[in-house]
């Protein structure tokens, strides 16, 4: 039997933090009615589902490229390490329940530098189950990290905008310079 694994990113349009990325098996028996690209669903729904592939997905995993990565690299190259960091780590946790062939597929363009074979396909975070369940796990995952952000640089407001180029942060950005965690490779 082959599984199959999407994987998906979230964050490479922000100015400030990291991109995170997650590769999800949901596995045959995975209930996936109300799954969508994250981008189309509320926060709350985003975090309820959260809980439900975690529970429930065969197997998982998340990965993250910092800023300064992002800044060394470039957005692409740090986006598609995050995928594989996530495609690695879920390998590692759960080894014991993949003894089956895998191939994946990964939102976008390009493929990451995974161990199996792997298709770009361009808005699979709105066709494939296993893609959009990686979307929301990436999104969910980065957006924690940005509000945790928000309690140690508040004057940024990353809890509303989560690092995106929005109006409000780019006044805050015109105000206070440049935050700790900011993509300095990023013009804003």
């Amino acid at each position: 039997m082959t599984l199959l694994c999407g994987i998906d990113e979230a964050g490479r349009g922000p100015l400030a933090g990291p991109v995170y990325a997650a590769a999800v098996i949901l596995g045959a028996g995975f209930k996936c009615g109300s799954l969508n690209d994250s981008k189309k669903l509320s926060a709350a729904k985003r975090s309820r589902l959260r809980l439900l592939i975690l529970e429930n997905a065969l197997a998982w995993g998340e990965g993250s490229c910092s800023h300064i990565e992002i800044d060394s690299i470039n957005i692409l190259q740090a986006s598609l390490l995050a995928m594989k960091r996530a495609f690695e780590q879920m390998l590692e946790k759960h080894a014991g329940k993949m003894t089956d062939n895998i191939i994946a597929i990964a939102d976008g363009l390009f493929v990451p530098a995974v161990s199996v074979p792997c298709k770009a396909l361009v808005k699979a975070d709105s066709q494939i189950a296993e893609v959009m369940a990686a979307s929301i796990l990436a999104k969910t995952a980065r957006d924690k990290y940005m509000e945790e952000m928000a309690h140690l640089y508040p004057q940024y407001g990353y809890e509303k905008h989560k690092g995106y180029p929005t109006k409000a942060h780019k006044e805050a950005l015109l105000k206070y310079g440049p935050s700790p965690i900011q993509r300095l490779s990023f013009k804003y």
